[in-house]
């Protein structure tokens, strides 16, 4: 007998159930029975070893499978019989919290088994080890099963003394019923208690939407760091206290909540403590996420706080970015640190090139090589335009570097192609660049528009010519669409892509259909081998394979106008069915749709089945609108296009939706909802993407206040 448990009973139990026949997050469930027999066995390693491996497969990332629940009543056995109860405990607690409270699915049957094990989960609440009690408040939190759960952990509340199990009480308690523990809450944030519990009573108090006063404000100051306050938690979603009030006050999204919100900050920011910085400035950065003002409300404390004393830049160098402009009285410290030859001045460039891009060319020019970071953010990043003007020192310094062709490395050539499309007078660099043509084909052929003049038409021509025919493969269709933009020479751009397309990989077939699209009638010579790049359909066909065959769609379509083969071949992904990485191609089928007019009416019913699916609205909405207008309710549709937005599920063609339904569709309500949307405090978008979620913003609440504009009513004034 180990631990209270017969290990032999046990394992034969584990054995009885038909594991092989069950699924988790890598397939078959056939490795489960040894992981649970080595979590209750006596070798520590291979416990904690097994327990890692349950975590990855029966929860993996917060997500629970068809094994899950049927482990639950050997994971809750193992915890009652005192094997490493506290870790298991908290396994429970994540699989309740990954589950879902009603349903069929494997969600719901995992919350379920957890809540069956509730009498063990509220025992263990009173066990001797606080570590047992810590988490088994929490398991049994997550339950959600609040008659059951409530009134034992209220009970426990009032006699625990240790003060993580206290906190850890106090935010099941808030979990499980908001309303009626808001006076326990609101009570709990005094002096009079831990600073564990405090944390969390005035995270609880924003959860159970008490009002933010200057009671929780100083109370939060005064615990700032307070991060170290919750490391000792079981949930992780209070993890860092500052930026979840923060975030939790302004999606409250009232003028009280917010200024709330920002004269915590404010007050976070100026304290001067870097350990108090580090926290402010991450929540500030989430503030950016969330809320249209925050730039210009942060940027007075954080550059205060920034010159009183410089040294602080550098830990706040990621919010500044994400400020840019709106700091822009900072940039002479910034300027200070990037003129400096330490590992700083990377970042401190490229901080100031988001701040203030004049200030930063100098820095930028003198030393590109070493400067990788800035170059990044005057090219905008990933996503972004290049934000630099075209300086004679910069552009120097980017030929110099062109010429060196051989030195060139990493992302160099994709920036400097990028800086030389987006300024105009840079084509001196044309030499540089025809000479770096031969290497780097992809990213000059891009450079190449931007730089040449009329005068230098036949030698880029020429150039371009020269390596469509007989360049490096990777180089030569985009040489080849190069020339034809150039000169509407079609045939080398026709020639490589009927070799990409007789080559049969997915990407390459998407990539030579879409081009050949565009080359219309241009291009018939390929409608043979078009037609026999489509997939096969009665295979478990991929993804890309299905992109592939909707480029070949859209290509057979603006070719010839063969419908009846587009229809055929959009079918199968305008289905929907699928998981979530799906509804790309879905959005990317039903725009082909959309261009068939008429002539995809046999699709209709297909876009219909889409129009309840936030991501899918827009797009099968537009198509609808070309291919049978009829089936449309406007105002019903208008809504469901909103509904959309709100959700953050392609709103920039849900707006694009919007104009085509045109005014009629819209009803008075539908235009509140949509001047909400653009005037509002809160972003529409939510990308996480360094600065891109301000800029998209922005472009929505334009193009947000044009469609209002576009859709005024019948005799509404302009």
């Amino acid at each position: 007998m180990i631990h209270g448990m017969d290990p032999a009973r046990f394992s034969a139990e584990v054995d009885a159930q038909q594991w092989a026949g069950l699924t988790h997050a890598y397939g078959s469930a056939a490795d489960v029975p040894d992981c649970l027999r080595a979590l209750a066995g006596d070798d520590d390693e291979k416990a904690a070893e097994a327990l890692s491996e349950l975590y990855g497969s029966i929860l993996h990332q917060g997500s629970v499978y068809e094994a899950t629940a049927h482990a639950v009543p050997f994971l809750a056995r193992t915890a009652a019989a005192g094997i490493r109860a506290a870790d298991v405990l908290a396994f429970l607690g994540g699989i309740a919290e990954s589950g879902a409270d009603d349903g069929d699915g494997d969600e719901a049957a995992a919350r379920r088994a957890v809540t069956a094990e509730l009498p063990l989960l509220l025992a263990s609440v009173s066990a001797e080890d606080s570590g047992v009690r810590q988490a088994a408040a929490w398991a049994a939190a997550m339950t959600g099963a609040t008659d059951e759960a409530y009134a034992t952990l209220r009970d426990r509340f009032g006699v625990e003394t240790d003060p993580q199990v206290r906190a850890e009480l106090l935010g099941g308690l808030v979990h499980l019923d908001p309303a009626r523990a808001a006076a326990l809450a609101a009570a709990a944030t005094g002096p009079g208690e831990p600073a564990e519990v405090r944390v969390a009573a005035l995270t609880g108090c924003v959860d159970a939407g008490v009002g933010w006063g200057p009671e929780h404000h100083d109370a939060m100051l005064a615990l700032l760091p307070a991060d170290p306050l919750v490391t000792g938690r079981v949930g992780l979603d209070r993890g860092e206290p500052l930026q979840y009030v923060v975030s939790s006050l302004l999606l409250r999204n009232t003028p009280a909540d917010r200024e709330g919100a920002y004269a915590l900050l404010a007050a976070a920011l100026r304290t001067g403590r870097p350990e108090v910085l580090a926290e402010a400035a991450w929540a500030s950065e989430s503030a950016v996420q969330i809320s249209r003002s925050a730039r210009e409300r942060l940027a007075g404390p954080l550059c205060d706080a920034i010159l009183r004393d410089p040294e602080i830049t550098e830990a706040v160098l990621p919010l500044l970015r994400l400020l840019g402009g709106h700091a822009a009285q900072a940039g002479p410290v910034l300027a200070e640190f990037a003129g400096r030859d330490d590992g700083r001045a990377d970042q401190a460039l490229a901080a100031l090139v988001d701040v203030d891009p004049e200030l930063a060319v100098p820095f930028l020019a003198r030393d590109l090589v070493r400067r990788p970071r800035a170059l990044d953010a005057a090219c905008g990043g990933l996503f972004g335009t290049p934000r630099v003007p075209c300086d004679a020192e910069l552009l120097a310094a980017v030929r110099a570097r062109l010429a060196e062709t051989g030195e060139l490395g990493g992302q160099e050539p994709y920036r400097f192609a990028a800086l030389l499309e987006s300024w105009s007078g840079a084509s001196s660099a044309l030499p540089e660049v025809l000479g770096a043509l031969g290497k780097f084909p992809q990213q000059m052929t891009r450079a190449l528009a931007a730089v040449r003049t009329p005068e230098d038409r036949a030698a880029v021509g020429e150039a371009l010519h020269r390596e469509a025919r007989s360049g490096r493969p990777e180089g030569r269709l985009g040489a080849a669409k190069a020339l034809y933009e150039l000169t509407g020479e079609a045939e080398p751009l026709v020639t490589v892509l009927a070799e990409r397309l007789e080559d049969g990989a997915p990407h390459g077939t998407r990539e030579a259909a879409s081009l050949a699209a565009g080359l219309g009638p241009r291009a018939a010579v390929l409608l043979p081998v078009l037609s026999a790049a489509v997939s096969d359909p009665a295979a478990d066909r991929t993804t890309p394979e299905l992109d592939a065959d909707i480029a070949v769609a859209e290509a057979l379509w603006q070719i010839a106008g063969r419908a009846e083969e587009a229809v055929e071949l959009l079918r199968a992904p305008l289905s929907g069915a699928g998981p979530s990485w799906m509804r790309w191609t879905v959005s990317r089928a039903a725009r082909v749709a959309a261009q068939l007019g008429d002539e995809g009416r046999p699709l209709t019913e297909a876009l219909r089945r889409l129009l309840p699916e936030p991501h899918q609205t827009p797009v099968a909405v537009l198509a609808l609108c070309a291919v049978a207008p009829e089936t449309l309710d406007g105002p019903v549709t208008a809504g469901l296009l909103l509904d959309s937005v709100e959700q953050d599920a392609d709103p920039f063609t849900a707006l694009d939706a919007l104009v085509e339904l045109g005014p009629a569709a819209l009803t008075g309500g539908h235009r509140r909802r949509l001047t909400d949307l653009a005037e509002r405090d809160l972003r529409v978008t939510a990308s996480r993407v360094e600065g891109a979620t301000a800029s998209a913003d922005e472009r929505f609440q334009e193009r947000a206040r044009e469609v209002l504009r576009v859709l005024r009513e019948p005799g509404e004034g302009a």
